[in-house]
């Protein structure tokens, strides 16, 4: 039998495995990894998985020790190299593997690094993800001769990204890789796609030189915007860095954020599928929710991510679902997964068909008032036990309370937000109202349940953002 292994009890998340580089994630919490899910899949009867890996400068050692975990258990590993994480997801379906891996940090600064996994067509997190870890602790691994190879799908995903663009018109994009993974493809894309195209920070660089490659900062968007600006661009579309989230800038140099971008979409997605689910989570706008259901589509509130709202999609048969950090599935002539690139592809598209612009698009939306998503800073053994002190407070007051995920209290004035992160040691707040006075009165509101749970009240950097 082979020696057991141990996780650091910081890295089994919700929704993905994820840590610091030598300190709480290392090649053999890979290779652990690699022989725990490996078995996993050869006893649901899988004989091959996908690998891959983005641009982060620990990643090729990490992929080595993962692969070597893999193949311990007998299964073949097909190999596809450094890209973003939509092309793993992609190369399992196309190629019909059992499961599919990618390691990854996603968003996270460079020195962190983690991995994403997918059995069948569905993700793998919550208790999947714990259970890992026990069988590596008991090394309850199958042993087996398996085999890997290196295979190519770049082209072949390209391909398909533009299969589904029906643009009648050229636009002019930028496009900001942000030195993540998807550096390359988007090369590749944009040399095939109509229209002009800026390509920014497309070499693929795990140092992340420009800036850090999270597009739902906006701090994280000005060069974006000074190249919309500077080269007259019709729309600005940057991503992650590991491509499954996106943010887009209008002509303007206005961010058009997650939740308003899936209302754009699902009034497009609406005319083929009419009263079809769309589903956001709940740190969405209400203007979202109130947009599905003014184009005939039945608006679903669920759980923030993206592993909860891909198994709600396909208990719903939703062609949409979207998340405020910008992680948007379309199973409308897609996979139904989160992919950066492609979302960026219909985005084009469907401002180039209707003839019209981002800007126009983004400016038919209601105006709301809101806090930015606000996160601080609280121990990781306090965070749940706050939203369900907070819970029992509003519920005994008679409030509209949803409580999906986290606590979501709506009043005359708008709502307001208050769930635990399942990925970090922080509380996440937000705000939304139709004036800037009944925002400040939510935001009061909301400061006083937190401090009636003996916490410092939050800082809602930028007050009240129209959107």
């Amino acid at each position: 039998m082979s020696e057991a292994h141990t996780f650091h009890p910081t890295v089994l998340r919700e929704y993905d495995i994820r840590g610091i580089v030598g300190k709480t994630l290392t090649p053999a919490d890979a290779r652990a990894v690699g022989r725990s899910f490996g078995t996993v899949v050869v006893r649901k009867g899988g004989k091959t998985v996908c690998v891959g890996y983005d641009g982060r400068l620990s990643s090729p050692e990490l992929e080595e020790a993962l692969v070597e975990g893999l193949v311990s258990t007998g299964l073949h590993v097909l190999r596809i190299g450094l890209g973003p994480t939509p092309m793993l997801y992609f190369a399992t379906r196309d190629r019909e593997a059992a499961a599919g891996i990618m390691i990854t940090g996603s968003h996270n600064p460079p020195d962190y690094n983690g991995i994403k996994m997918m059995l069948g067509k569905g993700p793998v997190y919550g208790q999947q993800i714990l259970e890992l870890g026990t069988m590596a602790a008991k090394a309850d691994w199958e042993q087996g001769q398996g085999s890997s190879e290196k295979i190519d799908v770049q082209d072949e995903y390209v391909t398909r990204l533009l299969k589904d663009y029906d643009g009648t018109r050229d636009l002019k994009i930028a496009w900001d890789a942000g030195n993540g993974a998807s550096g390359e493809i988007l090369r590749r894309l944009t040399a095939k796609l109509p229209g002009k195209h800026v390509l920014l920070f497309d070499d693929i660089d795990g140092n992340f030189p420009n800036h850090h490659p999270d597009p739902t900062v906006e701090a994280n968007l000005v060069d974006l915007k000074k190249a919309v600006a500077e080269h007259g661009c019709d729309i600005g579309i940057g991503f992650d860095g590991d491509g499954d989230r996106i943010g887009a800038i209008d002509h303007k140099g206005r961010v058009v954020w997650g939740d308003q971008l899936v209302a754009l979409y699902a009034a497009d997605v609406l005319k083929s599928h009419p009263g079809a689910t769309i589903i956001a989570d709940v740190k969405a706008s209400q203007a979202l929710f109130d947009e599905i259901a003014k184009h005939g589509g039945n608006p679903l509130m669920w759980k923030t991510g993206h592993s909860l709202l891909k198994a709600k999609m396909a208990e719903t048969g939703s062609p949409l679902a979207g998340e405020m950090s910008g992680h948007i599935f379309f199973a409308d002539k897609w996979y139904g997964f989160d992919d950066a690139l492609y979302c960026g592809v219909r985005l084009v598209g469907l401002v180039s068909k209707l003839d019209t612009t981002l800007a126009a698009l983004r400016d038919g939306l209601p105006d709301m008032v809101n806090t930015p998503e606000t996160r601080f800073q609280i121990d990781e053994e306090r965070k749940f036990a706050v939203v369900e002190e907070v819970k029992g407070r509003v519920k005994a007051s008679g409030a509209k309370v949803n409580d999906i995920d986290g606590v979501r209290v709506t009043t005359d004035d708008g709502w307001w937000l208050l769930r635990a992160s399942n990925t970090q040691d922080v509380l996440v707040a937000r705000a939304e109202s139709y004036s800037p006075e009944g925002l400040e009165r939510l935001k009061g509101a909301l400061i006083e349940q937190l401090v009636a749970s003996g916490l410092s009240a939050p800082s809602f950097e930028g007050g009240g953002s129209a959107h």
